[in-house]
This record gives C-alpha cells, structure tokens and sequence, in this order.
C-alpha cells in the first residue's frame, strides 16, 4: 500500500508556527516547530473505499484502527530506500497522533454500481451502511471545530481574512506564518468587533425618547454597556493588552456622555416651556395690573405657588427641573419684591417677614437644584465605576478560559507525543525515540508557560488595563468639553 505523503513531510518548509522575533534567527525560531504543529492540525481520518481485501495482518482479524496502524508502521534501516518509505509514515505519525481508520465495503453489487446515485438506501449493502454511520458518527461527534492558537473557534468570516493573509504572504515570495496571520486577523476582527459593540450600543440607546430621569437613563446605560461588551467580547480574541477593550470604553463614555447632555437639553427645554405656559395667566394678569392693589401680593404668592406646585407634579421633566425651577423663582424674585413693595395693605414689618421667606425659598431651591446635580454626578461616577468593574471581569473570564484551553492543547500534544514514543520503543526504534525528547520537553515548556501566563495576566497585564480603563476619558470630560466647545 502506498501512502503520498509529499506534502506532509514539506509542512516545515511551506508554513511556519512562529516569526522570528528581535534578534533570534529563524533556524532558532523554527526550533522545535515541528512539537508544535500538532497543536493546529485536525484528527487524522483515513476512509479506505471499495474495500475487498481481508481486514486481517498475518493471518489474524484486525480492527480498521489496527489496519491503519500497520500501514503506518516503519521499517529499521538507514538506506534511501527504507529512508523513503518511513518518511511520509514518519511525518503522518507525527503530526496527527489522534487517528482514525474506516473501511468501506463495496457499497452495493456489481450490477448496481451504474445507478448508485438513485439507491435507496435499503439497497446498499448493510457493512457499507454499517461503516458509513460509524464514520459519520465519529466526523459529527468526536471532530473538533477548526481553532486558532487558544482554542478561538475559527468562523467562516475568519477562515476568509487567514486565507487572504496566507495567499497575499505566498504571493509576495514569503514563508506564511501562523502567528502572523492570526495577529493580522486579530487586528481586523477586533476593530471589527469593536464597532459592532458600538452600533449594538448606540442602537439600545437609540430606543430612549428624552427628557428621562436619571434613573431610567443609567438603567438604559449599564444594560447596553453590558451588551457592548458582551458582544465585543464574543467576537474579539487576543486583545492580550485590552486596547481594543479600553478604545470602545472610551467610545462607549463619549457616547454616554453625549447622551446625558442631549437628556439634559431635552430636560431643560421641556421644563421652561411648562413653566412658561404654566405662568402665561400670571403673566397677564401683571400686564393687567392684578396685583397692584392692596392685598395684591398675596395673590401674587397664592398664583406663583400653584404655578410650582402645577410644575412639581408634571410627570417625565427629566434631570433639570428644579434647576430650571430655580432660575424661574430667581427671575420672578425681582417681579416679587415689586409686587410686594406695592401692596399698601402690608405693614413695613411684615414686607420684612416675606423678604425673609422670599429668600429662603429661593435658597431651598438652591439647595434642591444642586441636591439633582449631586445625584446625576454620583450616579454617573456609579455607572464608571461598574462599566470598568464589568469589562475587567469579563475580561478575566475570557483570559482565564483561554489559558485555560491553552494548558489543553498543550497536554493533550504532550500526551500523543509521549504515546508515540512509548509506541517507538516497544517497537524497537530507541534511537527515533530518543530524538522525540526534545520536542517533549518544548511541550512541557509550552504548557508551564500557560500556567505562568496566569500569574503574568494577574501580576502585570490585569493592573495595566486597569489603569488604562481607569484613565481613559471620563464621562465627566466629555460632557465638559460637549459644553464648552
């Protein structure tokens, strides 16, 4: 049986694991590569058709596996032309340890094979039906999802920007890189994923009909925030130093800061026009001279009162009511005090008397005025604080998960190549065994490097992203350059 396995013995020469980088050259690059290739590759599946030999090796029945295994097998010998026939089974053994060997029957008679394409399906042969649903079985069951370095799920939309990278790399002349590609499609993907997040965004928010309170605006606020970064971290990967993740921070508090100065106009504007309709009676009558008369001003006071009262249980005013109720009470202080000075009614005592409560009342709305802006601020402060306490832990979980299918990949290559080996020397080859030492140890390298990789993210990453999403333009900053501009 002949196995043409040309291109897998060329792997090393046609594609890289890693780039050279600093000052190491690319023979100490690809150091080791090989050990690392079975990291990436799928599980090795032979499907043997038409099958009319005997399952059997030396005269005893063997399984398909068993088959695939002693087709597999070397030979001891150092001349070409053992050196030939071990290489492509040598390559096979070592870069797809996991195997699989399903062997199909003729899958009907002689007389039937003309029109195989419109059998029923109780017309094929019961071992070719037999093998056909084992095989299927495994392919649906047991084949993992093509994955990149961390065990990021490879989509359709990726498979596309790694094949350009790969294509564009061979074109110019160059070796592609597996590290290069998935770096280069990390970079679209999480921009990409970073204006998604966005849009998700502005679109929840877009829902909002201003004037709202504060409390419906930072509900709205952390629900599509939560959303955003749910959604950005669905798609992105490798956003190791969570610049992606503080760059759509920074967008998300623009945004929101926008947001809460369009509320505040909304509030403002609704909250004069009410004051302004509600007090167009009032205004008449002064025009009219109804309060300049004796007893005047309590009229005046009686009429102002329900004006306010009117305005307090006007629903959905939004966050700048009793900002705006105070400047209405302040510009009517001056008409006030001249309708108080007129009244002849009032003795020069009790003009005192109600000079006194005309400033307290403006004082309490002064008091109420910055109680509301009080309030806004701390709850916008609140809304930083569990937006960055949010993404920091999903971002921890992502981290975590990844290393921990790292630490996966790692030990399961480390296992097929200590199998391997086991298999070598049972079979003789010590010296081939041997050989498989390195690559076991960069194995074992590569999965304490996960472990460590956890105490790095804890140590030194997560503080840094930290400070990043902590310094990042606050909401505070936006809304004071909103203003000012």
């Amino acid at each position: 049986m002949a196995i043409h396995g040309r291109y897998v013995t060329e792997l090393t020469e046609r594609i890289k694991v890693k780039s050279p980088s600093g000052g190491s050259s690319s023979e100490d690059a690809d150091d080791g590569a090989d050990a690392q290739f079975v990291q990436f590759f799928p599980k090795f599946v032979w499907a043997v058709r038409d099958f009319t030999l005997e399952l059997k090796i030396d005269g005893r029945d063997v399984t398909d596996d068993q088959y695939l295994e002693h087709a597999l097998s070397l030979r001891k010998g150092r001349d070409r032309k053992t050196t030939d026939y071990n290489l492509p089974r040598e390559c096979i053994r070592n870069y797809f340890p996991a195997r699989r060997c399903f062997v199909f029957a003729t899958p009907t008679t002689p007389e039937n094979m003309s029109r195989l394409e419109t059998l029923d399906e109780d017309e094929l042969s019961p071992s070719f039906r037999r093998v056909a649903s084992a095989f299927c079985g495994y392919v649906f069951e047991k084949s993992s999802v093509k994955t990149v370095k961390g065990g990021l799920p490879v989509t359709g939309r990726m498979l596309g920007h790694l094949a350009k990278v790969y294509v564009d790399t061979i074109a110019r002349g160059d070796v592609p890189c597996l590290e290069n590609a998935v770096l280069t499609m990390a970079q679209i993907e999480n921009e990409a994923a970073r204006r998604d997040a966005l849009k998700e965004y502005q679109e929840g928010m877009g829902a909002l009909r201003f004037p709202v309170d504060m409390e419906q605006m930072s509900q709205q606020h952390r629900r599509w925030d939560s959303q955003a970064t749910k959604t950005f971290m669905g798609r992105s990967f490798k956003d190791e130093d969570g610049q992606h993740l503080k760059a759509l921070a920074e967008a998300i508090a623009k945004q929101y800061a926008e947001l809460l100065c369009q509320n505040e106009a909304a509030s403002e504007d609704f909250c004069r026009k009410l004051l302004t309709d509600l007090s167009a009676p009032m205004a008449q009558k002064m025009q009219g001279g109804f309060y300049a008369t004796p007893g005047g001003y309590e009229l005046y006071c009686a009429d102002k009162d329900s004006v306010v009262a009117k305005f307090r249980s006007e629903p959905a005013k939004g966050v700048r009511a009793e900002e705006v109720l105070e400047m209405f009470l302040k510009e009517k202080s001056v008409e006030s005090n001249s309708v108080l000075q007129a009244d002849n009614k009032l003795s020069e005592q009790e003009r005192k008397i109600h000079e006194q409560n005309l400033k307290a009342t403006l004082l309490e709305q002064e008091r109420q005025a910055e109680e509301e802006r009080r309030v806004e601020a701390e709850r916008t402060l609140e809304d930083e604080r569990q937006s960055q306490e949010e993404k920091i832990r999903m971002m921890t979980e992502r981290v975590e998960e990844e290393m921990k299918q790292q630490r996966a990949e790692a030990d399961r290559a480390m296992e097929c190549k200590l199998q391997e080996q086991r298999d070598l020397l049972e079979k003789g080859f010590r010296e081939k065994a041997e050989l498989m030492n390195q690559e076991v140890q960069i194995l074992k390298e590569k999965s304490k490097e996960s472990d460590n990789s956890g105490n790095l993210w804890t140590n030194a990453v997560l503080p840094v992203i930290k400070q990043g999403l902590e310094t990042a333009s606050s909401i505070f900053q936006y809304k004071l350059f909103k203003r000012f501009r």
